[in-house]
C-alpha cells in the first residue's frame, strides 16, 4: 500500500504511538474495523500493523472474533500471503503485526492505471488461486477477497486479511445474524446461508476480482450495497471486457452453486491450458536474472519459464509443487533453561544415511553420504526433555556440529550426525543464539540473553557460568568475551575461565555494542553521527585498546572484512534499504563503492573473498564483485525472510523458513538444488531470524523448522 501522513480526528488521530514494541509511524489505511499502520520494531523491521478502533475493542463479541481472523492469519503461510509477525488480541486496543510488503493494492494500481493486460491478468489469478490453495489447505476460508485485500508485490500478489472480522453494526444483515463481507465481492451463499460459507465463495470472489482488474469495475456494479446483494444472487454477471481465454474461468467461478465453482487446483490446471509457458503449478516464480547490464540499458528482464533445474529432473519438479505452505515465515519460540547434561556412550542411532530424510539420492564420495538428525529425540525416541524442540542453531567446530534449540545443547558427529552428548536445559526460554566456540569451550547464551554457560565441548558438562542481566551487550572475538554494560563500560573476560581480564570505557563510545567477523582478530563498533557521516573503531579484544578508527562519508553498516579492508553497506533513501556497497582500504585510506541495480529491504548479507551476497526480506539475491566494482548478478528467488547466505566459492546456500535449503550458481546467479521442504508443528508462530547454513570442505549444515539437523553434498545441489 501507499503509506499515507496521519491525517485528521476520529479514528486515526485517537492511535496510541505504539502496539506492543512497534512504533507506529505512517497510515497505510483505515477500514471499518480499525486503521493499518505502516511500522517498524525495535530493530528497524518494518510492518504493517493493524490497530482495532477504540469503540469496538470494548465489545467482547468483537474481540472474540478478532481472536480468530490473528488464529487463522497465523495458521497460513506461502508464497501468496504476508506472514504474521506478532499481535495482541488481549490489549486494550487489539492489534496484528505482518510483515510490511511493498506494493500497490490491486485495487489503487487498477485505480491508478486502469484495467490490467491479459498476461498480467493471468499471472493474477495464478497467484491468487495459489494463495487460497494454501488457505484453504490449513481449514481457513477468507470470506473478504478483494481489490483492497490484494497487494500487487515484486514477486507476485499477496493476500491479506485473512478471515477478516466485521463489527456487529455491518452494514448488511440476515435473519441468521451478521453478514461478513464486502458485498461487491461476496458469494451468493454469504447472503443467502452465511453459517454455511465455505472455501468455495472464495473461488466466487476471486472471480469478481478478476473482473475488476480487467475491466476496473465488478460483475455485479451498482451504488447499493443491497441492489448489489440481489444482483450477485439472481443476476448473471457481466463479463464485458474480460479477455476471452479467461472468461471461462471467470464464468464458472462466479457460478451460483458451490459445488459448481472449480477448485483452486482444478484452476491452475485450466490456466496451463491458456498459456502452458506460464506453469501455475510450480511454487516459486521463475527466477529472474538481471545481469547488470540489462538492467542499466535495457531494464529489468522478463521472468524465464519456470522449470527444475535440468539435473534434477522430474523429482525437483515434484517437490515444487509440494510446497504448498512454503516461503511464509514460519516461527519457533524458544524455551529451556541450564541443568543437565548427559554423554551418549556411543552416539546413537538418530542420524540418517544419504536416502533417508535429506532427500539426495548422490553422494560425492565414500567417505560421506547426506544425513539428518533430531537433536532433541533420544535414541529410543523418547525427546530429550520437556520443553525440547524448534529450529536448531548450529555452527561447526573441529568435525563437530555444535547446535541449540529450545530447552536443548548438543553435539553431533559432522560426518554422519550421530548425537555425542546433550546438555538440556531447564527454566529457561531458550538460547538465543547459536553456540560459540571460544576459549577450548562451547559458549552459550540462555535465559533471553540473562546468562551465560560455558560448556566442555567433549562432554557438555558446565565449565562455568555467569550472569548477563547487567550486560546489555555481549560478543565473543578470538579467546575473550566482551561484555558492554549500560553505562558503556566494557568488561574483557577470558573465555577459558570465565574471570574478568580487563574493564574500561573505549574513548568516544557511549555504549559500543561489537561485531566479530571470521578470521578477523579485532571487535568493531559502527556509530552515525546527525551529519551523515560513520565512525568505526576497531579494538584489541585481549586488552581493550582502540587499534584503528576512521570516519567515512554517508550512513553505512558494517557487514564485513576481507584481505585487510572494511566491508559496509550503503543506506538507501528510506531506513532498512541498502542502495550500494562500499569496500574500504583503511591502510591506503581509499573506498570503493558498487551501487545496487536496485534498492534491498532488509538485506542479510555474507562476505566471500572480494565478492558479497546479499539476500533482501523479499527474496532478491544480489552478488557484487567489490574489486571488478560491479553487480554481478541479481535472482529474485521469492523466499521471504530468508537465511543470511552462506558461500562456498561455487555456490551460494541459504536456507528458507519451510526448512528447505536452497543453493545458486554463484558464477551465473541460476538457482541449481533444493532440499525438500522441513515444516515445523508449530506453523502459526514466526521466528524473528534464521540461522545460515555452514558450509565446510563442500558439505553443507542446516537446521530446519521440524528440529532437525541435516547435511548435503554441497558440489551437487541439483542432486538434493
Amino acid at each position: 500500500m501507499t503509506p499515507q501522513r496521519n491525517a485528521g480526528a476520529g479514528a486515526e488521530a485517537e492511535l496510541p504511538e505504539y502496539a506492543g514494541h512497534y512504533r507506529l509511524e505512517e497510515r497505510l489505511g483505515s477500514g471499518g474495523m480499525g486503521v493499518v499502520h505502516l511500522a517498524r520494531s525495535t530493530s528497524g523491521m518494518k510492518v504493517a500493523v493493524k490497530v482495532v478502533h477504540a469503540q469496538f475493542a470494548k465489545d467482547p463479541e468483537f474481540r472474540g472474533r478478532f481472536r480468530q481472523e490473528v488464529a487463522a492469519a497465523r495458521r497460513v503461510s506461502g508464497a501468496f500471503t504476508a506472514p504474521v509477525v506478532d499481535a495482541d488480541p488481549e490489549a486494550e486496543r487489539p492489534w496484528m503485526a505482518t510483515l510490511f510488503i511493498p506494493g500497490s493494492t490491486l485495487a489503487e494500481q487498477v485505480k491508478r492505471n486502469g484495467p490490467m493486460r491479459s498476461g498480467e491478468l493471468r499471472r493474477l489469478m495464478a497467484g491468487l488461486a495459489e494463495a487460497l490453495r494454501d488457505i484453504h489447505r490449513v481449514g481457513v476460508v477468507h470470506r473478504d477477497l478483494k481489490p483492497s485485500n490484494v497487494l500487487l508485490a515484486e514477486d507476485g500478489p499477496k493476500v491479506i486479511d485473512f478471515g477478516i472480522s466485521r463489527p456487529k453494526d455491518s452494514e448488511l444483515h440476515t435473519e441468521t445474524g451478521k453478514l461478513i463481507g464486502t458485498p461487491p465481492f461476496m458469494a451468493p451463499e454469504q447472503f443467502r446461508r452465511p453459517r454455511e460459507v465455505g472455501p468455495a465463495a472464495d473461488i466466487f470472489a476471486l472471480g469478481s476480482v478478476m473482473v475488476h482488474a480487467a475491466t476496473g469495475r465488478g460483475p455485479f456494479d451498482s451504488d447499493s450495497p443491497y441492489v448489489v446483494a440481489y444482483q450477485v444472487v439472481h443476476d448473471e454477471p457481466d463479463l464485458t471486457g474480460v479477455p476471452g481465454n479467461l472468461a471461462p474461468l471467470v464464468v464458472r467461478c462466479l457460478a451460483k452453486e458451490p459445488e459448481d465453482r472449480p477448485t483452486p487446483d482444478e484452476l491452475m490446471r485450466e490456466l496451463r491450458s491458456v498459456a502452458a509457458s506460464y506453469d501455475t503449478q510450480t511454487f516459486i516464480p521463475s527466477p529472474r536474472v538481471l545481469e547488470e547490464a540489462e538492467k542499466t540499458e535495457a531494464g529489468p528482464a522478463e521472468p524465464e519459464s519456470a522449470q527444475a533445474p535440468e539435473r534434477a529432473g522430474a523429482s525437483a519438479g515434484g517437490r515444487r509443487r509440494r510446497m504448498a505452505l512454503a516461503a511464509g515465515a514460519l516461527v519457533v519460540v524458544l524455551s529451556g533453561g541450564a541443568l543437565l547434561a548427559t554423554q551418549v556412550p556411543g552416539g546413537d542411532d538418530t542420524g540418517k544415511g544419504a536416502r533417508g530424510s535429506a532427500g539426495g539420492s548422490h553422494s560425492a564420495s565414500s567417505a560421506f553420504a547426506p544425513w539428518s538428525t533430531r537433536p532433541a529425540k533420544s535414541a529410543t525416541g523418547a525427546a530429550a526433555g520437556t520443553g525440547t524442540g524448534g529450529m536448531p542453531q548450529c555452527v561447526y567446530d573441529a568435525r563437530r556440529l555444535l547446535c541449540v534449540q529450545s530447552g536443548l545443547v548438543s553435539a553431533l558427529d559432522a560426518s554422519d550426525g550421530r548425537v555425542l552428548w546433550r546438555h538440556v536445559l531447564s527454566d529457561d526460554d531458550g538460547p538465543s543464539q547459536a553456540p560459540v566456540p571460544a576459549g577450548g569451550l562451547v559458549q552459550v547464551i540462555t535465559h533471553s540473553g540473562k546468562r551465560l554457560e560455558a560448556l566442555d565441548p567433549a562432554s557438555g558438562a558446565t565449565r562455568w557460568q555467569r550472569d548477563l542481566s547487567k550486560y546489555p551487550g555481549v560478543r565473543s572475538v578470538g579467546g575473550t568475551l566482551l561484555l558492554t554494560a549500560a553505562d558503556g563500560t566494557v568488561t574483557g573476560v577470558d573465555a577459558a575461565t570465565g574471570k574478568p581480564v580487563w574493564s574500561r570505557r573505549v574513548p568516544g563510545l557511549s555504549e559500543p555494542y561489537f561485531m566479530a567477523f571470521p578470521d578477523d582478530p579485532l571487535a568493531y563498533v559502527t556509530s552515525t553521527s546527525d551529519n551523515g557521516r560513520t565512525r568505526i573503531t576497531a579494538v584489541d579484544p585481549a586488552t581493550g585498546k582502540v587499534r584503528l578508527e576512521e570516519r567515512l562519508s554517508g550512513t553505512l553498516t558494517l557487514v564485513g572484512t576481507t584481505n585487510g579492508s572494511l566491508v559496509l553497506l550503503s543506506q538507501g533513501g528510506e531506513y532498512g534499504t541498502v542502495d550500494a556497497v562500499v569496500r574500504y582500504y583503511p591502510q591506503d585510506k581509499v573506498s570503493l563503492r558498487v551501487s545496487l541495480g536496485v534498492a534491498l529491504q532488509e538485506a542479510r548479507v555474507t562476505v566471500q573473498g572480494d565478492r558479497v551476497y546479499l539476500l533482501a526480506f523479499d527474496g532478491s539475491l544480489v552478488a557484487v564483485d567489490t574489486v571488478a566494482g560491479k553487480q554481478m548478478w541479481s535472482l529474485q528467488t521469492s523466499v521471504s525472510r530468508g537465511s543470511a547466505p552462506a558461500a562456498d566459492g561455487e555456490h551460494v546456500y541459504f536456507s528458507g523458513a519451510d526448512g528447505r535449503l536452497l543453493a545458486v550458481d554463484a558464477e551465473k546467479g541460476k538457482l541449481v538444488g533444493q532440499t525438500a521442504l522441513r515444516l515445523g508443528a508449530n506453523s502459526d508462530e514466526v521466528v524473528a531470524t534464521l540461522p545460515s547454513p555452514e558450509t565446510v570442505d563442500g558439505r553443507v549444515y542446516a537446521g530446519a523448522p521440524d528440529g532437525t539437523v541435516f547435511a548435503v553434498d554441497g558440489r551437487d545441489p541439483a542432486d538434493w
